[in-house]
């Protein structure tokens, strides 16, 4: 199917239908999670749709202690196959003795974010994003699908509200991030999260918005 035909046959769905429908399309659907303060939505979905398809999460070797905590909590209560992905060692021990997040985040997300997820990605047919709404100006680019290269993107939560994505969280009553209560928005790597809303705290004062993993071109 063309991406514009994609786009317009999932369109009407909910997000639950669309999960649903990516299924019987693909064969080769790549599921990722952070953990982050929304990751619940996504998981919950699959769990319902698709209870055995492994998650696969980046260990960037920075996460927090409560996101580790929340990893197991989430995969314990509905039994996820998460499988873990590590960076290359010794480029990851590099970004940590030279404190590279603090003068090239950039680089820092390149080597322990991107260049493992592409080696990753090359396997798959089409990728789940658990992203909630266009909340950037670059995400407002998107549409439920995307090229990624030679990968498609998937977006099934892209046109739900946060008020909305409250209201899922709380019907179904589903855990938050521990740091969520401490006032953290977004959640990822310990030296570049700060507390703040939506996604003020990340990568504060550094001119950067994304780690680099979605690519925010249109069609």
């Amino acid at each position: 199917m063309e991406l514009k035909t994609l786009c317009a046959t999932y369109a009407p769905l909910s997000p639950h239908e669309r999960l649903e429908r990516l299924f019987e399309d693909f064969d080769r659907v790549l599921v990722t999670s952070s953990f982050g303060t929304t990751s619940a939505i996504l998981l919950h979905h699959l769990h319902k749709v698709n209870p055995h398809h492994p998650v696969y999460f980046i260990d960037t070797t920075y996460h927090f202690p409560q996101t580790h905590a929340y990893r197991r909590q989430l995969s314990q209560m509905w039994k996820l196959n998460v499988i873990h992905v590590h960076p290359s060692s010794i480029e990851n021990l590099d970004t940590l003795l030279k404190w590279t997040w603090t003068y090239a985040p950039d680089e820092c997300c390149e080597v322990n974010k991107v260049e493992p997820m592409n080696e990753l990605k090359s396997g798959f047919e089409v990728w789940v994003s658990g992203m909630i709404g266009r909340s950037t100006r670059q995400r407002g680019k998107l549409d439920i699908f995307a090229h990624d290269g030679s990968i498609l993107r998937f977006y099934p939560f892209l046109d739900m509200t946060p008020q909305e994505a409250e209201w899922y969280r709380l019907v179904h009553e589903l855990p938050r991030h521990p740091l969520e209560e401490m006032g953290y928005g977004s959640v990822g790597c310990t030296h570049c999260t700060q507390k703040g809303a939506g996604r003020s705290g990340r990568w504060k004062g550094k001119g950067k918005t994304e780690c680099g993993l979605h690519n925010f071109k249109a069609g």
